[in-house]
């Protein structure tokens, strides 16, 4: 499956999304709804039609990242992370994460941390494979996504990829039941677990009891030390 370029589009245009929404909240506009017809709005509008004059599928994108945010795409979610630019920005907070972290604790790292933006092509697509899985478990612990919004993010994501078994795979990860458990166990590598972790962040509101409840789980089941843990958040909001 090409996973990482599915992933790379989705996490671009989600920087792109948040932009939108900033200008479209600017007093000189009308209000909006704040929902997903805001992000798949019109040309003009500051939503998904200011986008389809991009390049790489970038419209396209931004409608599946919608429909995996849900009415999260007007609250200061953590895609503003993503001023470093798809798939690498991940790879960077974890790897910055890791080095504050190991500081905080006074060791010295016996070896570099083996982020995304630091592997060969082969290990990038294992990785970009559970981040995705991340990706759409958090969109679903608000309990948002249900049947018809499956249908729409299916839809959104066939017309980004003619992969029929990524295709297989996305349906399959939409239909199963929410298990931070099950999500977890995606995670070979405490680089791959921290990455996973930062996906999720980004996706979920922390305000909201069952968004946070699943963060905290997820975080247990993927083993991420308590300091960890609060310095990988800390990246988050700290490149907003």
């Amino acid at each position: 499956m090409n996973t990482r370029g599915l992933l790379d589009q989705l996490l671009k245009s989600g920087q792109q999304m948040l932009q939108d929404k900033a200008g479209s909240a600017r007093p000189a506009n009308k209000s909006s709804s704040g929902g997903l017809s805001d992000l798949l709005g019109g040309a003009g509008k500051g939503g998904l039609g200011s986008l389809l004059s991009g390049a790489g599928g970038g419209a396209l994108a931004a409608g599946a990242m919608g429909l995996l945010m849900g009415n999260k795409g007007a609250r200061n979610v953590g895609g503003k992370v993503l001023t470093y630019g798809g798939l690498a920005a991940l790879g960077v907070l974890a790897y910055k994460a890791y080095g504050n972290w190991q500081a905080s604790q006074g060791t010295a790292p016996q070896s570099e941390p083996q982020t995304i933006d630091r592997l060969p092509p082969a290990q990038v697509e294992e990785h970009s494979q559970a981040i995705l899985r991340a990706l759409v478990a958090a969109a679903k612990s608000d309990g948002h996504v249900d049947e018809r919004e499956r249908e729409l993010i299916e839809g959104e994501f066939t017309k980004l990829t003619n992969d029929n078994e990524l295709q297989h795979w996305l349906h399959a990860e939409l239909n199963k039941p929410l298990d931070p458990a099950e999500v977890a166990r995606a995670a070979a590598t405490p680089e791959m677990a921290a990455e996973m972790y930062i996906a999720s962040v980004m996706l979920v509101d922390q305000e909201h009891f069952m968004e946070r409840a699943y963060l905290d789980e997820l975080a247990r089941q993927l083993k991420l030390e308590p300091g960890l843990k609060a310095e990988l958040e800390a990246q988050v909001r700290n490149a907003q």
